[in-house]
């Protein structure tokens, strides 16, 4: 026979542990129910010490405090989540399976700590809420959902598609802003190579044909700025640094955030094209909740933590307050003045024939198209501008270093004209 080490609770919800002989784990586990417990955990004996929560929490706390998980990978592990449960598969099997089929370090040893609590007694929501940068309130309140309603796989699926889609989303900006970013920063290296590297070669040029006390303006300005840069090179780079460590810092404080989100939903072209992403989100996001029996106003501070975006979140937060009083959810969401007419009456549609979730499904599908229309525009329109702006500097660069030359040329040249 085999020595087991077992954790159960007795009628009365007293945690009691223990040591048994028995043939097989089932037996025992079958022994423990006749005796009216309810058994957590059965683990062998000689490696019970090293798989319980304290003795473990070391080395997969420290996995669990670096790495990151990103978005695809917990779109994967609600997926397969929702799979396995809809199976029959137990909990704390599922969360064992899903630990080792994970591809993140990280989330494998968050998964690790989260089957310990559940086999401790608490509830999946509950222990997810250790880890609030990985699973976001949106992601506790819809699995607290699906546990209340007894409905966690659909739930869970539902999850895996939000956030698939929010990812979709998420790729396609970032995929739409690289080539800009590539050419500008090609842009930079170039412009910095032939001021820092060519133009001081150039420079010498002039000093030795005895040209550079009469350079033409443009050349004038470059020779400065060739100068400042590979003389005082340290302080423009300090400054650089020091404007993004203040900025970073400055938009990390409540007031600096709420200016910085103005100004990403007014700024020029990219304004319009930030605030329908805050609408495709608040749209998705509110209709997940909501298909999800999540009840409205406790979706509407989710969705106000999750829309990334203060000016709208107080928006949400204003609506909030006034569904709480009693209006529809339509007039305060008017008032804010941050939805468009066309969502408004969506809404008040939705709310008025009992479809809200739907409703706000097609919204979020309509502008997320939007989305995808304003990146393509907005690819197309960067891209000659870029090009005809590298252009300009470049070009602006080498003719600057020309025309000295060509001015001394002119005049060796009528010299000899003169001499003849």
């Amino acid at each position: 026979m085999a020595t087991y080490q077992y954790v159960a609770k007795d009628a009365l919800g007293k945690v009691i542990t223990g040591t048994s002989e028995a043939e097989n784990e089932q037996i025992l586990v079958r022994r423990l129910r006749e005796k009216g417990y309810w058994v957590q955990k059965v683990n062998p004996a000689r490696v019970a010490a090293r798989t319980q929560p304290h003795a473990r929490r070391g080395g997969s706390g420290m996995m669990a405090a670096f790495g990151r998980v990103s978005g695809r990978d917990l779109a994967i592990f609600c997926r397969q989540f929702a799979t396995m449960i809809d199976a029959g598969v137990s909990l704390v099997r599922c969360l064992a399976v899903l630990e080792e089929q994970s591809g993140s370090a990280r989330l494998r040893a968050i998964i690790r700590e989260v089957q310990s609590a559940v086999e401790s007694g608490e509830t999946l929501s509950r222990s997810l809420t250790r880890w609030p940068k990985i699973f976001n309130n949106l992601f506790v309140g819809l699995v607290r959902a699906g546990e209340v309603g007894g409905v966690l796989d659909e739930t869970l699926n539902r999850l895996a598609t939000f956030m698939e889609e929010n990812e979709r989303l998420r790729r396609k900006v970032k995929s739409a802003m690289t080539y800009p970013v590539l050419v500008l920063m090609f842009a930079s290296i170039v412009v910095v190579g032939m001021v820092t590297f060519i133009l001081p070669q150039f420079i010498a040029v002039f000093k030795d044909l005895g040209i550079d006390d009469n350079l033409p303006a443009p050349t004038r300005l470059l020779v400065q700025i060739s100068n400042f840069m590979t003389a005082k090179w340290y302080m423009m780079l300090g400054g650089v640094l020091l404007f993004f460590v203040t900025f970073s810092q400055y938009t990390h404080t409540r007031i600096g955030r709420r200016h910085w989100d103005w100004v990403k939903l007014k700024a020029p072209v990219f304004g319009k094209l930030n605030h329908k992403i805050c609408i495709a989100r608040f749209s998705r996001t509110l209709s997940t909740l909501l298909v999800s029996g999540v009840a409205i106003l406790q979706a509407l501070e989710t969705v106000a933590g999750t829309v990334d975006n203060e000016i709208m979140s107080d928006a949400i937060m204003a609506s909030r307050a006034a569904i709480r009083e009693g209006e529809q959810i339509g007039d305060p969401l008017q008032r804010s003045g941050m939805f468009p007419p066309m969502v408004v009456q969506m809404v008040a549609i939705g709310e008025e024939t009992g479809s809200l979730d739907a409703m706000l499904s097609k919204i979020a599908d309509f502008y997320e198209s939007e989305v995808d229309s304003t990146l393509a525009g907005l690819t197309a329109a960067l891209e000659p501008i870029l090009i005809v702006s590298l252009g300009f500097v470049v070009g602006f660069i080498v003719i600057s270093m020309f025309l000295p030359l060509m001015h001394a040329i002119s005049q060796l040249q009528s010299g000899g004209e003169t001499g003849e």
